[in-house]
């Protein structure tokens, strides 16, 4: 068990390791990954039963990045638990490579879906939550989806089919970060109830900041009771969360930096490993 501190800490190390990353590549998916960090840091950190020394370890807790293009954060968090060295995290989406762009469970040590198809995340955690409750094993299933995945429609029959079932061994986030590739998320499709839509599907609904890691862990580590329903926790996030510059810029979702985006990077790379320090 974990104190709330070494949680945070664990996700300050998981955001250095991913800007590193993703700084030394030049390019690639800055804002969504960014959102993410503080729920695997929690996930990770104090609540999935893992064995980084044996990934395929039958009774371990499995997790689903259904938002694929959030691999380079997925990967910093397997490598500072130990599924491979943290030097690998230099060789992210370079030729030979890995570390995919968006994870491959074929490549990846400690990765348990291969994603990037948005959508189809969603669906093999459902699957999975399935098999593992016909079997009658108490696995835990997690999964994060995008808010603008949420445009796809299969991310809506997969919802019907998790609620269907009463999965109540899986757990869903949706990073909530209002931004997609291409724009503001509201003007991109109209906007809607996301808690009343999950309500209705049949989820039992939180929200919840998405750099809270107090109220992140207070939701989602206490495991469900029989009858509970399948658990949903929307994360009130920003696109780059915990770094002001991305922040403050009007889409971070996939950036090709300049010198000066390079220059503004690794300032607060030093920063945060000074906060570490």
């Amino acid at each position: 068990m974990s104190t709330i501190a070494e949680v945070k800490q664990f996700a300050r190390d998981i955001r250095i390791e991913t800007l590193k990353a993703l700084t030394h590549l030049g390019f690639g998916h800055y804002g969504g990954s960014m959102s993410v960090v503080e729920t695997l840091g929690v996930l990770y950190g104090d609540v999935m039963r893992i064995d980084p020394a044996d990934p395929d370890w039958p009774e371990r807790d499995y997790f689903v990045l259904s938002k694929g293009h959030a691999g380079p954060a997925l990967y910093s968090t397997l490598a500072l638990k130990g599924y491979f060295p943290q030097e690998m995290l230099q060789t992210l989406n370079e030729n030979g490579t890995r570390l995919p762009s968006h994870p491959d469970r074929l490549k990846t040590r400690g990765v348990d879906a291969t994603t990037g198809s948005l959508g189809q995340g969603i669906s093999i955690a459902g699957g999975m939550a399935l098999g593992h409750k016909l079997a009658g094993r108490p696995n835990r299933v997690f999964c994060i989806v995008g808010d603008g995945e949420l445009n796809e429609g299969q991310c809506w029959e997969a919802f019907q089919f998790i609620a269907h079932h009463k999965l109540n061994n899986l757990t869903v986030f949706v990073d909530w970060n209002k931004q997609q590739l291409d724009g503001e998320l509201d003007e991109i499709i109209c906007a809607f109830d996301l808690e009343g839509k999950f309500r209705a599907f049949g989820f039992d609904v939180y929200t919840v900041k998405g750099d809270d890691i107090a109220a992140l862990l207070e939701v989602v580590k206490p495991v469900p009771t029989a009858d509970a329903r399948p658990r949903l926790v929307i994360l009130d996030s920003i696109k780059g969360q915990g770094v002001p510059y991305l922040e403050k810029m009007s889409n971070s979702h996939h950036l090709r930096l300049t010198e000066e985006m390079k220059q503004a990077l690794n300032e607060t790379i030093e920063q945060l490993e000074a906060a570490h320090d």
